[in-house]
């Protein structure tokens, strides 16, 4: 009886477990699909391959950006990895050059200071517009790895729930021994299977 009722609940925990990991799934290819769909629209590439030939500081690739953003010449921007490398490795390089370092925030209270300098408010506008761009790409990086984490977590809940049935199959067949009686006949002990 005892092993009947731990079998059914291990039965009940291993569908609980199937569940959530089906559940996890659709979360992971929904979030996937989302990213890759919105990030396709915007029509993003990096840059041709030849871009890449002469690095040069100030210009529009510099040293930094060949181990990084090399990799995906001439592409269109698909995917949570792209986004974060086109965020922090292009668009963040362009704007600290432009920039000498500073953020959006120290340069628009220098525009603030000064209302009539039209150059310096349109380094602030370029400048927010880069920063926009860039939490754009990064909040879609981010979902993307949540993508890949809710998928690393529907594997792990399909295979312990599998594990979960097949320890619950275990228990009910080769686990099973046969109850053995004990009686006492006419003063001796007597015992079956």
């Amino acid at each position: 009886m005892r092993r009947s009722v731990t079998a059914i609940v291990g039965f009940a925990l291993a569908g609980i477990l199937f569940v959530a990991g089906g559940l996890l799934l659709w979360g992971s290819t929904y979030t996937h699909n989302m990213v890759h769909n919105q990030l396709a629209a915007q029509q993003i590439f990096f840059p041709p391959q030849a871009a890449f030939a002469h690095p040069k500081a100030g210009t529009e690739i510099t040293p930094s950006m060949v181990p990084s953003v090399s990799q995906y010449a001439g592409q269109q921007l698909v995917t949570g990895q792209q986004a974060q490398s086109y965020a922090d490795n292009f668009i963040a390089v362009h704007i600290a050059n432009m920039t000498g370092g500073q953020t959006y925030a120290q340069l628009s209270a220098k525009a603030l200071a000064n209302p009539n300098d039209t150059k310096l408010a349109g380094e602030v506008a370029t400048v927010f517009k880069g920063e926009t761009l860039r939490a754009i790409l990064l909040n879609a990086f981010g979902w993307w790895k949540v993508s890949q984490i809710t998928y690393i977590a529907a594997l792990i809940a399909f295979g312990l729930g599998g594990l979960t049935l097949l320890a619950s199959l275990f228990g009910l067949t080769i686990g099973r021994h046969p109850e053995i009686l004990h009686e006492v006949i006419d003063g001796t002990p007597v015992t079956h299977e």
